[in-house]
């Protein structure tokens, strides 16, 4: 059999074990429509015509799949994908979820026993390990759009890749609104550092991740193991720092932070707010936060959200018209995610009923979408429900008046703000609410909170004015 036809006889085999494991109809949808491209050894490459008929069909068959082809290949099977181009764009290629994603060296950890904590006559072992990155590669500087809005985050995280731990830019601590891209921006820094230096040890974590694995290596007596994995970190990316809550975890995270930094190492932060306005923190933690650059990522313009569409719009294999884009980033404008998720909606929508992608359709699927957007939460909606409900007039709740309902007015006001506006920095609420600082701010929305928790009727107040503003089922 030639060379050259043997990638259409695999993949005739596979589809064979895919038509008996599957309902007919979707093997129909998801495989038949598949083309085999070549066979380079064991790595099959496919044809498919869209990134999310990609991801629909590793999520729904990946299991299938990986059978099938380690029975007609063998046990080194991989499998690449092939996005169809748009127009004269070059075509894009994937690899399949099963196959090579950024790795790390192997690297030696000291080990001690579990028993105790060790004593300074306790020597420790070693083990080799390999830090699993948990790097995205979707997630890279190539698919991130570049705007006013995120300019200069972006110009800063080059810079970074380029020379980690050696720019002014330790630690960089971006922050700003959910879908605003902070994610995408530190996994891409990552990316580009394991790309250029594939010695340096790189790790991204959550908050939230950080501290559930300290208190595990707490109740295992093992925060020596946990502070000599940490302490091995060449580039620790930290997603959602603002849920790192706890004395104990902030303490060890302090040390880390102290050894990383001094050594050289490079530090990566993101927040849903700037280092200020970080609530239940130690000073000195968020004195460190300050040491390099803090960015603040904001919603983006109309062009940036347009470039956006374009860019999905390659990547997915897509071609959808002007008219639809241009819709889609008129009428959804808080951030990058809500944009991104109306337009595979439309794929989506379009793949599985084998339609176009028209105006109409894209008025049909987006349409809650849109109504959010229309009834987005603002500083003077905020101000205007709070005044109405208390019966006073703006120039009172911005006024300087010590009044206790007043006091307590504006302290909902800026509450509220906080809550339901996203990327709402404490000095932006304190500025428009007469001029306060951060720390009024932080403190009235900390007064708020307690007297929530131990006054019903107060309670209540807070409850009828959310409700005002964001009225159920929206």
């Amino acid at each position: 059999m030639k060379e050259l036809e043997r990638h259409i006889s695999v993949w005739e085999e596979c589809l064979g074990i895919f038509e008996k494991n599957v309902d007919p109809k979707q093997f129909a949808v998801w495989f038949k429509t598949i083309i085999p491209v070549s066979l380079e050894g064991s790595t099959l490459t496919i044809e498919v015509p869209t990134d999310f008929f990609r991801s629909y069909l590793e999520d729904a068959y990946l299991p299938i799949i990986k059978m099938a082809l380690r029975r007609v290949i063998g046990p080194d099977a991989k499998l690449m994908y092939r996005i169809h181009p748009v127009r004269k764009e070059a075509p894009m290629v994937f690899s399949a979820s099963h196959s090579n994603v950024p790795e790390n060296k192997a690297v030696t950890l000291s080990t001690f026993q579990a028993s105790s904590n060790p004593g300074p006559f306790v020597f420790p072992g070693l083990t080799k390990v390999k830090i699993n990155p948990r790097l995205n590669p979707a997630y890279c500087f190539d698919n991130l759009v570049k705007g006013e809005c995120n300019k200069m985050g972006i110009t800063a995280g080059i810079d970074i890749s380029r020379k980690p731990g050696k720019t002014p830019f330790n630690p960089l601590f971006v922050f700003g609104g959910p879908g605003l891209g902070k994610t995408h921006l530190a996994q891409a820094i990552g990316i580009a550092i394991h790309d250029t230096f594939p010695d340096l040890i790189v790790l991204y974590v959550t908050g939230n991740e950080f501290k559930t694995q300290y208190m595990s290596a707490a109740q295992q007596n093992k925060i020596a193991d946990f502070m000599a994995y940490y302490t091995r970190i060449d580039v620790l990316v930290v997603d959602d720092i603002h849920e790192l809550v706890g004395p104990s975890s902030q303490n060890a995270f302090f040390n880390i932070f102290n050894y990383l930094h001094q050594s050289g190492k490079q530090l990566v932060f993101t927040s849903d707010r700037a280092p200020a306005d970080l609530m239940n923190f130690e000073e000195r933690l968020l004195s460190r936060f300050k040491w390099g650059l803090f960015v603040e990522l904001e919603k983006p313009d109309k062009q940036t959200r347009l470039a956006m569409l374009k860019s999905r719009c390659v990547r997915e294999g897509v071609s959808v018209g002007e008219d639809v884009l241009d819709l889609l980033a008129t009428r959804i404008k808080s951030n990058f995610r809500e944009l991104e998720g109306a337009l595979i909606s439309l794929i989506a929508n379009a793949t599985l009923c084998h339609e176009e992608i028209t105006r109409e359709m894209a008025e049909r699927v987006t349409g809650n979408i849109v109504s959010e957007e229309r009834d987005e939460v603002t500083m003077d909606k905020v101000q205007g429900v709070v005044c109405e409900y208390f019966n006073i007039t703006r120039e009172t709740l911005l006024s300087k008046s010590r009044k206790r309902n007043i006091v307590q007015a504006r302290q909902i006001a800026m509450y509220l703000s906080r809550n339901l506006i996203g990327g709402c920095s404490l000095s932006t609420i304190g500025m428009e609410l007469g001029g306060k600082d951060h720390a009024t701010v932080l403190h009235a929305c900390n007064t708020v909170s307690d007297l929530m928790s131990t006054d019903k009727l107060f309670r209540q107040y807070v409850s009828d004015i959310e409700r005002m503003l964001v009225p159920a089922g929206r």
